[in-house]
């Protein structure tokens, strides 16, 4: 992944988290494994579980410990409301600036 991508990406991998979230509870490892279906393949689990962490510290998921057949107990996150609120400003967001750059992708230089 270029730098330039990486930049972006740091802006906009926590509404794509959230976005997952909106459409299941999930616990990290699954979290990961759909963004990498999506074609993010170069996201480390650490970044996935740390941002995690900051969502979870600023209210946007409830958490629930599952038990897991395999170790401890995992921790599953479900988008509450707040995170819900959030989200829709995101994707508010989201298109307000894709449509501003799809204008200026394709403006024709004038004469």
């Amino acid at each position: 992944m270029g730098k330039q991508m990486t930049e972006m990406l740091k802006g906009t991998l926590e509404g794509i988290v959230l976005a997952i979230l909106s459409l299941r509870a999930a616990y990290g490892y699954e979290i990961t494994a759909a963004l990498r279906e999506q074609g993010f393949t170069d996201i480390a689990e650490g970044t996935v579980y740390a941002l995690l962490l900051r969502i979870e510290k600023r209210g946007l998921v409830d958490v629930e410990k599952v038990p897991s057949e395999k170790g401890p107990p995992r921790k599953v996150y479900s988008l509450n409301v707040s995170g819900h609120e959030y989200l829709d400003e995101f994707w508010r967001t989201w298109d307000f600036l894709t449509d501003r750059l799809d204008t200026l992708h394709h403006r024709k230089e004038q004469p």
